[in-house]
């Protein structure tokens, strides 16, 4: 089960609102979403979890890039909701070019007509949709939620069951967060 809210900054506090990403497929888009709910440019924040698994916090400052946080990559691998926060940047990989050269193409399945080493695959925790291993515990930014109450101590504290009212509390949003829960 995933729940995912927005919650934006304004003179009178903080206002949520539910969002469906249904339509959202890329962290562009997840990012334009929050800027859609921003007043005056300020702090949006999206909070995402699945149900006792990962949580993610994305930050959006006005037009500044969005900053990431995530409580376990390899979980977030697993979900397609998770697959957007964990961009090539945030898990310090090169980014894939759009266009491969024909000498790379691997048009049999395998490389080089090799089969694939499959006991590789199980050492993996998490991967992503490209197949590449995403390492397990918290990635992104520990520091994206300091200014506003949550130091990275605690946020590395939080387990997954009830993280997102616990941030929400501590920002004094814990009951407009629960009116969209």
């Amino acid at each position: 089960m995933y729940f995912a809210a927005l919650l934006a900054r304004t003179e009178d506090g903080w206002e949520a609102s539910d969002t469906e990403l249904d339509d959202v497929e890329t962290l562009s888009d997840l990012t334009d979403l929050a800027r859609e709910a921003s007043v005056d440019d300020d702090t949006v924040l999206v909070f995402i979890e699945q149900e006792d698994a990962w949580f993610g916090v994305v930050r959006v400052d006005g037009e500044e890039d969005p900053r990431i946080y995530v409580s376990d990559a390899a979980a977030a691998a697993r979900s397609s909701y998770g697959e957007i926060l964990l961009t090539d940047e945030l898990l310090g990989r090169e980014p894939d070019d759009d266009v491969a050269d024909l000498d790379s193409l691997d048009l049999d399945g395998t490389e080089d007509g090799e089969p694939e080493d499959e006991a590789d695959d199980e050492d993996d925790v998490g991967a992503t949709a490209k197949g590449e291993a995403v390492p397990s515990g918290p990635i992104g930014d520990r520091e994206v939620l300091t200014d506003l109450g949550v130091n990275e101590k605690e946020l590395l504290a939080l387990d997954s069951t009830d993280a997102l009212g616990e941030i929400a509390e501590v920002l004094g949003a814990a009951e407009v967060l629960e009116t969209v829960r």
